[in-house]
């Protein structure tokens, strides 16, 4: 693939370009890998036609058939996987092991989808009366989908915005755009014209769309500061809205734990994808009895882990996926040094070719410091002693985020009472990160509004129509 390479976009099922482009850049070395359209609002306008006008007859193709077109889109997936992970593994900079296994989680992901059906209510409370209660699509929606899982997360909206009958204007971040953009090509012929578009651009673009007053709903994956700014422009025409937004998840680790047991799930639930998961551990919180145990344990594992190019042989751990938010897991580092926080491992980022960070531990910061306080969305980490379980609760919970969290204990029955009190929309047990398609997924507090995953999650791509009859 040459570098100069012209990524289209996917509109009305042709390929779109433009003048006005974009830089995609690898992560791990830097250099240019193709290009992008950086979308024009009149292209953003023709875009909505396209989407609107396929709506009047996609709202009528039978539900099977929309099933079957999310079952040839698993397909299509995993057909195609061997091209989709190496482009993935150089937009995006994980191991080619770990995006091939993203390809695969979204091919299984939308083909359980698929599967999945509308409830239809029929209620004869009223004496003379039936009213039956379906769920009819909302009409176009815009879907803005972050840089750490591109194809993943761009399919959780695919699946069920396109089963329940809507059309679906889809843009990714300007970081990832190109895997996104090539399985929207290798779709084309699955799908009528204009019920899936991708487009893409820079900053401006999406608040374009927030705005735009024929897009019917906004599904959002993105950082809290612009979850808000979001749920402000669509409030001029009460946009239908799903937000998933930041976290700073808390992992509560109690004194009964089998530490040889949890230490390694337990690092990877910090620091899978170079810590870059919205769902990710970002704090821990060890009780006292165990604390120097598991500090040890997590510093060996980090001490055997391969940080590097994604497409070289060995690599386990990728580059931050971009310069920005590279420059702010640095910030944080930087902060801890400079605090004189002790390093159990990590922290001495130095500047050089690709946005690389070693797993850095900190050892039992202030709870005030910013490493404890926001989200790093990186392999930063701080380890925070306790040792009264409930004020290790009170502390978890202080946040402004509320998205998910993790308890770990040998007595499970003692977890679940540490998991029932705490304010997240999601809660794992000596486990973390394992989302199902078959559950709700949702945020607590500022971390969201609405639903991912599970029928609850088709539902939010709805409305409900209720049709009265009189009957004798």
């Amino acid at each position: 693939m040459a570098s100069s390479t012209l990524f289209p976009m996917i509109v009305n099922g042709q390929p779109v370009a433009s003048p006005a482009t974009l830089d995609v850049l690898n992560p791990a070395n830097e250099r240019l890998i193709g290009r992008i359209v950086d979308c024009s609002s009149e292209q953003l306008d023709a875009t909505v036609q396209a989407a609107r006008e396929a709506f009047g007859t996609w709202r009528d193709v039978p539900y099977a058939h929309r099933q079957n077109a999310l079952r040839a889109i698993a397909g299509v997936l995993m057909n195609n996987i061997s091209e989709l992970k190496g482009l993935l593994t150089a937009e995006q900079g994980k191991p080619l092991a770990a995006a091939q296994g993203e390809i695969e989680a979204a091919a299984w992901w939308i083909s359980q989808v698929a599967e999945m059906e509308l409830p239809v209510g029929v209620t004869d409370a009223m004496p003379g009366q039936r009213s039956i209660t379906r769920y009819v699509p909302l009409g176009v929606v815009g879907a803005i989908v972050p840089w750490n899982f591109p194809v993943l997360l761009a399919i959780w909206k695919i699946g069920p915005a396109l089963l329940t009958g809507n059309t679906l204007i889809l843009k990714p971040s300007p970081f990832t755009p190109l895997t996104t953009l090539k399985l929207a090509e290798l779709m084309t012929p699955i799908l009528p014209a204009g019920v899936l578009n991708v487009i893409t651009g820079g900053d401006a673009l999406g608040p374009l769309m927030t705005a735009h007053s024929a897009i019917d709903k906004i599904s959002f994956t993105g950082s809290t500061a612009t979850g808000r700014r979001v749920m402000a422009s669509a409030a001029e025409n009460l946009k239908r809205l799903t937000l998933e937004l930041g976290g700073n998840d808390a992992a509560i680790v109690l004194d009964d734990v089998n530490v040889d047991a949890i230490a390694e799930p337990l690092f990877w639930a910090a620091f899978t994808n170079s810590g870059q998961v919205c769902v990710a551990a970002k704090r821990i919180y060890v009780h006292d009895k165990v604390y120097d145990d598991l500090a040890a344990a997590l510093v060996r594992i980090a001490g055997n882990v391969k940080v590097g190019d994604g497409s070289q042989d060995g690599t386990v751990l990728g580059p931050v996926q971009n310069l920005p938010q590279y420059r702010r897991v640095k910030s944080l580092i930087d902060d801890s040094l400079q605090a004189g926080h002790n390093f159990l491992t990590g922290g001495n980022v130095t500047d050089g070719i690709g946005y690389f960070v070693t797993p850095t531990i900190i050892d039992n910061p202030p709870e005030n410091s910013r490493v404890v306080q926001e989200e790093a969305f990186g392999p930063v980490v701080p380890l925070i002693r306790y040792s009264d379980l409930d004020d290790a609760i009170r502390r978890a919970n202080d946040s402004e985020f509320g998205l998910a969290g993790s308890v770990w204990s040998s007595d499970t029955e003692r977890a679940a009472a540490v998991a029932a009190r705490m304010d997240t929309g999601t809660v794992w047990i000596n486990s973390a990160q394992n989302l199902t398609p078959f559950a709700p997924f949702a945020g607590a507090k500022q971390s969201g509004l609405g639903v991912e995953g599970g029928v609850e999650g088709l539902l939010e791509f709805t409305t409900p129509q209720t049709v009265h009859r009189l009957v004798a």
